[in-house]
């Protein structure tokens, strides 16, 4: 019987969205949507990436480009909101103040929330069915999405938080996948919510069986940070996590960002940046292994267990991503010396 290769001691992975493929915008059907996952999937295999996403290409809408649908994919569908948004709506959400790049909300929350027409399950099956269930599979935090609605209904946020975060629960319960990835790109400006935010996310990590992640960057509209803050102010959330892994922004942050994760909890494996996803230059095998090396020196040895870009590739070209992502895993290899 031959011997199984072993795991590298830092294994690689995507963080979600990947560039959609123009034929797949010219003809958006069922079959090539099936087609794109398969392509997106393997491009990642092919360059080594242990643990693939999907791209999220079922998520992207032409309207909403800035944010590949990581909101209104999961809002719209759910029952008890209304998505058309009037004048007044507006200017209430503006007057809220939760979100300064956003001034108008997803949706308008008038009854009890329910699922709705979201199907996790039906879009986790469909890359499951050409790629197999060793992907992971990305949910944006409920914490993110109750901060772009304008509540009607609940009159208290932490109530719609937990809300969301059920329906959220009762989806990823069935997901068949190897790894749940959660979202959240709103926390790193808000560190005072920490713990209602961890909470709600905690439900929806509990309800899924397999690898659990949580990604958390500081934003990327069109290349630009959203959200100021840092690590260290985050410390105390990102320990209240039921997590496995986390999938940490750090390339394009600065070093004392790294001297904060030390005080993460042992018991979380760390996942670094090493791949800057707002900029268009592509690192280079050395540019990756130094990164690595240096969080290594300041993290300790084997706090490491995976490395990544900092966030989805959704607002690069398909050249430049391809090259980041060899980068990436080449980088890693050389790293830990099995080039």
């Amino acid at each position: 019987m031959k011997n199984l290769p072993k795991k590298p001691e830092i294994l690689t992975t995507t963080v979600g969205s990947y560039p959609v493929p123009m034929w797949l915008l010219s003809m958006p059907t069922e079959q090539t949507l099936l087609d794109a996952t398969r392509v997106v999937v393997d491009t990642q295999r092919q360059r080594g990436i242990e643990l693939p996403t999907d791209g999220e290409l079922y998520r992207f809408d032409a309207n909403h480009p800035d944010t590949n649908g990581m909101i209104d994919y999961f809002i719209r569908p759910l029952s008890g909101i209304r998505s058309e948004v009037g004048r007044q709506e507006w200017y209430e959400f503006r007057q809220m103040q939760t979100m300064s790049f956003r001034a108008k909300p997803a949706g308008v929350v008038e009854h009890t929330l329910g699922e709705g027409t979201l199907n996790l399950v039906s879009d986790c099956e469909r890359a499951v069915s050409v790629a197999g269930k060793d992907i992971k599979f990305t949910v944006t935090s409920p914490y993110m999405l109750a901060r772009t609605l304008l509540d009607k209904h609940y009159g208290d946020f932490d109530a719609l938080l937990i809300a969301l975060a059920e329906v959220l629960a009762a989806q990823v319960r069935d997901l068949n996948c190897a790894c749940l990835q959660i979202d959240e790109a709103n926390i790193p400006g808000n560190p005072q919510d920490g713990p209602r935010a961890a909470a709600a996310i905690n439900v929806v990590l509990d309800a899924f069986s397999g690898e659990k992640a949580v990604h958390f960057c500081f934003g990327n509209y069109g290349g630009q940070v959203i959200q100021k803050g840092n690590w260290a102010a985050l410390i105390d959330f990102l320990n209240m996590l039921r997590c496995d892994h986390l999938v940490l922004e750090v390339k394009h942050r600065p070093e004392a960002d790294l001297e904060a994760l030390k005080a993460v909890s042992s018991d979380i494996v760390l996942g670094i940046g090493v791949i800057d996803v707002k900029v268009n230059p592509i690192e280079t095998a050395d540019d990756v292994a130094s990164t690595i090396e240096k969080a290594e020196q300041i993290l300790g040895a084997g706090r490491i267990g995976w490395v990544h870009p900092d966030c989805g590739f959704w607002m690069l070209q398909r050249s430049v991503v391809d090259r980041k992502i060899e980068a990436l895993v080449q980088g890693r290899d050389r790293y830990l010396g099995i080039a």
